[in-house]
């Protein structure tokens, strides 16, 4: 359990969706390219799945379903051999949107001035996507992010009733470790603010005060694409953090889809999926960071100022000759 004042809170956390966020592409492209194999039909039996599956009276996630298709293409040979480990190799190939990844490095620089590093100030960046862990850790934004929630696959499923002192094997995947969907990436936002992931014996679960959790949700901002982020955007919206929208700068729909979150109220702002230094959502995102580290700053003066009990001083000596 966290003790009282175990965080400095002095962390401000950008979290990042992937697909159509930091690539124009779902971030899968690569295999299907690796393979030979069509991903426009791959995607469209998997829009089928949740009715397939129905009349069994089996019901499916539609944005987790994909994972157990892909393992069924493993089985099936179309995507023979896909290991963890080709999965990061293939994640080098990921397209990313112009600007990427300097603009992490660029975005942490702005927490450079003398006194956010004399306050001991940190920009942190979280990914958290339903796509492929091991993907995004091959891809070219890894070494810039301090944490990754997504979905993962087992390569070699631990023997019923064997030995279990040793590592598993590896091969082909063939099992889902764990999985990430539209609703349940609000539980790593809650991950974070928690410091589930930086300090060992906190959990989701345990509770800590607003004051004592390591990241505040105001000192929070969730950039993604789509409707689908939805949950994670109300989450931020409600507890005080930033939310917004990216859209892909030649597509009509996808200008037209941002522009009805931030009518609708679910994002603050909206702008290119741009991060070319100088672009709108660049300075967007630069600003706010500065605006999250003065408001921290001048938070702390209050609260010194408030503790502080001043000493007693000299009284001016009177002038006799005054009048």
């Amino acid at each position: 359990m966290a003790e009282k004042g175990l965080f400095l809170q002095n962390i401000i956390a950008i979290i990042w969706d992937f697909d159509k966020t930091l690539s124009p592409y779902y971030m899968q492209k690569p295999i299907f390219e690796e393979y030979g194999v069509d991903d426009g039909a791959f995607w469209s039996e998997v829009q089928a799945l949740p009715e397939y599956y129905a009349r069994a009276g089996i019901h499916v996630h539609q944005d987790t379903c994909y994972l157990g298709h892909l393992l069924a293409y493993v089985r099936q040979g179309s995507f023979s051999g896909l290991s963890n480990a080709k999965l990061r190799d293939l994640g080098g190939k990921i397209e990313l949107f112009p600007g990427l990844p300097e603009c992490f490095n660029r975005l942490k620089d702005v927490l450079d001035e003398t006194k956010f590093r004399d306050g001991d100030l940190h920009l942190e960046h979280y990914i958290v996507s339903t796509g492929l862990e091991a993907m995004i850790r091959g891809s070219a934004v890894c070494e810039h992010v301090d944490g990754i929630w997504a979905s993962s696959f087992i390569e070699e499923p631990a023997p019923p009733g064997g030995d279990l002192s040793g590592a598993p094997g590896d091969g082909a995947i063939s099992q889902i470790a764990g999985l990430l969907d539209n609703t349940t990436k609000t539980r790593a936002i809650f991950e974070i603010n928690k410091g589930v992931n930086k300090e060992a014996g906190v959990s989701v679960n345990d509770t800590i005060d607003e004051a004592d959790r390591r990241v505040p949700f105001e000192n929070m901002i969730y950039v993604a694409d789509g409707p689908s982020d939805i949950p994670s955007f109300s989450v931020l919206k409600k507890h005080g953090g930033l939310t917004y929208a990216v859209y892909e700068e030649k597509s009509d729909d996808h200008f037209k889809q941002a522009e009805d979150l931030h009518s609708a109220g679910r994002v603050h702002f909206f702008g290119a999926a741009n991060y070319a230094e100088g672009s709108a959502t660049d300075r967007w995102l630069k600003l706010q960071i500065r605006k999250m580290a003065e408001r921290i700053m001048d938070a702390r003066n209050r609260a010194t100022e408030s503790r502080v009990q001043r000493g007693p001083s000299h009284i001016p000596e009177r002038d006799p000759d005054a009048g």
